[in-house]
């Protein structure tokens, strides 16, 4: 049977279907991106003041800035991310959301698992690798969890009434076959029969790069594959050619993460640095599409969710380009064990990652709950504090990083840095606050709904039938 035979599904009812999962997604993620801020804005206040917490253990320097980076891409970019995938996949195919029940219990489950994880190294059981700090029982709890969410979302790309799939369906396909790879290689060869020696530090920044440059950039790049040609009211430009940037971006991000100097054989570094100029190649592709189709659109932004989807595809190609510069031997010889790198990780998570969910999020929370936002004018607010926030905190690291790599470096010169980035998490966690506040309090709405629902169906008289004499 053809696929335009078949009778769509209205749209209202494909949001509907999402509710349930994206209510546990968005709200978990919520509350763990305005707690992972706070614990980011406390680790970078330790540097003016070190001895703030040293009363305090679970406090310190040590335990806080592992667990707020853990929060943010565990308990805020993945859950996210497959919040608005969900949704996504349900609208190209206008199918109904398959098995919502599995992916809402799936979403529960990755919520404890961030929980336990980010008490086990506040209380001082981190695993000690970067990106994988969490101990064992909260990994354990993360795999099966994302494979009940990637469950519910590979069976509405096979259920949907479309049948040609479209790039975004590339994208998140891979993305969902990529996380469960990544992390089960890590747990096993990291914590459940542990490698010995070097090979343990090259498992780990294979994994940190395949997490924060492939995943990211799968799904955000998906989203924005969708929404820019929605918002735009234009097609996708070269949908051929945005294969080409999908199949380049695995064959040469895979291999980044090794860095220059790492007492590892040679070839390792040397194909790290080949892979990171290669990347090049995907960056300016990805570039070349969106710049075609949103380029005179009649849409205009003005800080609305179509704004934060352009910007967050622009902040990727800067990503991009951050990543190619440190590919140069010369120039990653010079930052190497510098803050540098960390301010490209950081605007990749939310100069491009967080700011492009954000649009999507906005753009299907209020179709998915059937009702207004309750705060209509601060997503545009906080679309001003994540774009300032990440600006300031990328550049301020990036200008530590290179003051860092002088010869006559001292600590009193790369403060004022430091408190810039400061003020950058600053803005980012007030930002954060405007986004928890939308998702609550949409929620509780929802809730006092459904009770009010209840109570007056059991209020109401019950029929009477009429009989007759």
């Amino acid at each position: 049977m053809n696929s335009n035979d078949i009778k769509p599904v209205p749209t209202s009812q494909v949001d509907a279907s999402c509710r349930l999962p994206l209510l546990a997604l968005f709200g978990g993620s919520a509350l763990w991106l305005v707690l992972g801020l706070l614990l980011e804005l406390t680790a970078s206040l330790q540097f003016h003041a070190p001895g703030i917490f040293s009363c305090c253990p679970w406090m310190t320097y040590g335990r806080v800035l592992p667990a707020a980076n853990d929060l943010l891409i565990y308990g805020f970019a993945i859950p996210t991310g497959l919040g608005v995938m969900l949704w996504v996949v349900a609208r190209l195919g206008q199918v109904e959301l398959v098995l919502p029940l599995v992916s809402f219990a799936g979403a529960n489950v990755w919520h404890l698992g961030v929980l336990v994880g980010t008490l086990g190294v506040l209380s001082g059981h981190s695993t000690g690798y970067a990106w994988f700090e969490y101990p064992r029982v909260a990994a354990a709890l993360l795999l099966p969890a994302f494979m009940l969410v990637a469950v519910s979302a590979v069976a509405a790309i096979g259920q949907r009434r479309i049948r040609d799939l479209y790039p975004s369906h590339w994208f998140f396909l891979a993305s969902l076959l990529w996380f469960p790879w990544i992390y089960s290689t890590a747990f096993v060869f990291l914590l459940v029969w542990p490698v010995r020696g070097v090979a343990q530090a090259v498992i780990d920044w294979w994994f940190a790069s395949n997490l924060i440059v492939v995943w990211l950039s799968l799904v955000g790049l998906g989203i924005s594959f969708y929404l820019l040609p929605k918002f735009s009211g234009r097609p996708l430009e070269g949908r051929f050619t945005a294969l080409f940037a999908f199949v380049t971006l695995l064959l040469f991000g895979s291999w980044l993460g090794i860095p220059q100097g790492a007492p590892v054989p040679f070839w390792l570094p040397a194909s790290s640095i080949l892979a990171g100029l290669l990347f090049s190649v995907p960056v300016l592709v990805v570039a070349m599409v969106c710049a075609r189709t949103v380029c005179g659109a009649p849409a205009g932004c003005k800080g609305g969710p179509f704004c934060q989807v352009k910007f967050g595809t622009a902040a990727f190609v800067l990503s991009g380009i951050w990543t190619v510069a440190q590919a140069c031997p010369q120039f990653a010889h010079s930052t190497l064990l510098t803050t540098f790198d960390l301010g490209r990780i950081h605007w990749q998570i939310f100069g491009f990652f967080a700011i492009t969910v954000m649009g999507g999020f906005y753009e299907l929370f209020p179709r998915v709950m059937a009702s207004p936002l309750p705060l209509p004018g601060l997503p545009r607010f906080q679309h001003w504090l994540f774009i300032s926030g990440a600006l300031v905190l990328a550049a301020s690291l990036a200008v530590a990083g290179l003051q860092q790599q002088s010869a006559d470096f001292i600590l009193a010169r790369i403060l004022p840095a430091f408190r810039a980035s400061s003020l950058g998490w600053t803005l980012l966690f007030i930002g954060s606050l405007i986004f928890a506040l939308n998702v609550f309090i949409m929620t509780i709405v929802w809730v006092v709904g459904i009770i009010k629902t209840v109570i007056g169906a059991i209020k109401a008289p019950l029929a009477v039938a009429e009989v007759k004499p």
